[in-house]
């Protein structure tokens, strides 16, 4: 009896073992085939002008997830506002600039121009202050696309100065306000205002600060913007140019919405490979950009080698 249980045991086990390997090497059709797939979300992203550690209004990359224009204006605005939920996403030692607790009461965007009202919490700030929250909510709000300039209302009132220094603010309000600025004038007679873009870096954040400088200088502006922008040292210790000293423009084309340049072979950071420092590409164009208000920049660099040449645009 002992002797057949075992060899019942045994059949038992091979049996098991055989069915086991007839499924596994040949496969029923009542199986079902899953599909698979990768997903992923996309990080939206949009350039607000936030207070960096050295107190300058600068550029710098946010996430913004709305589309909508509206929608995507509110949430911007929530991000230069002081201790709002949305501040907490920014940078380290950057932060926003409109004081806490203030509130849209209304906005509405039509032809470009985009009207905010504000409750008066808006205007809970300093004198040191006041100039740099016009300036961040001009920079940060006309990168939305669709907006040109804006008007400022608190409680239904038109903002048309600064509630400390009483400066004088234009109706509509655009780029032409300029942005930390710096004078250095012989005479407030023809004056001419020219926005230059740096770089700077934060431990291993870089970002772009904007000077709107105000002189007499009589040349024209593109030849102002390359001129400092290769000067050294720097307006300021902690605002960087990567432009060679000895790049020079050897022509330049003003259009109606494009500036077309053509530089010496020292705009290269390499010779051999032909290639152009992504920081001298952006301080170059955002610099064109904000100054004449156009869309696209055209790069020739005339090399022995070869000729290089690029495009940078406003959606990139």
């Amino acid at each position: 009896m002992l002797k057949k249980g075992i060899i019942k045991r045994i059949t038992i086990s091979s049996l098991a073992l055989l069915i086991l390997l007839i499924t596994y090497f040949f496969p029923t059709k009542l199986e079902k085939e899953y599909p698979k797939s990768l997903s992923y979300n996309e990080v939206k992203t949009s350039s607000i002008y936030v207070l960096d550690h050295a107190g300058y209004v600068s550029r710098i990359s946010a996430m913004v997830n709305r589309e909508e224009p509206l929608e995507q204006i509110k949430e911007i605005i929530s991000l230069l506002t002081l201790k709002s939920k949305e501040s907490a996403y920014l940078p380290t030692n950057f932060s926003g600039v409109i004081p806490s607790n203030t509130e849209i009461n209304n906005l509405s965007l039509e032809k470009g121009i985009l009207k905010l009202d504000f409750s008066k919490e808006f205007l809970n700030t300093t004198k040191e202050m006041e100039r740099k929250i016009i300036e961040s909510l001009i920079y940060s709000l006309t990168e939305v696309n669709g907006v040109d300039s804006i008007l400022i209302f608190v409680e239904g009132e038109q903002l048309l100065e600064l509630p400390f220094s009483k400066e004088k603010l234009p109706p509509i309000l655009d780029k032409n306000f300029g942005v930390n600025k710096v004078y250095d004038l012989d005479s407030i007679k023809n004056t001419t205002q020219t926005t230059i873009y740096y770089g700077s870096k934060m431990d291993d954040y870089f970002y772009y600060v904007p000077i709107t400088y105000v002189d007499n200088s009589e040349q024209e502006k593109v030849e102002i913007i390359i001129e400092k922008l290769k000067s050294s040292p720097v307006y300021e210790s902690n605002l960087i140019s990567y432009l060679h000293a000895n790049a020079e423009i050897t022509n330049y084309e003003i259009l109606e919405n494009e500036i077309r340049l053509s530089f010496n072979e020292y705009l290269l950071d390499d010779l051999m490979n032909d290639t152009v420092l992504e920081e001298v590409k952006y301080t170059i164009f955002l610099s064109l950009r904000d100054t004449y208000h156009i869309d696209k920049v055209e790069f020739n660099v005339e090399n022995n080698a070869q000729n290089v040449n690029f495009v940078i645009n406003s959606l990139e």
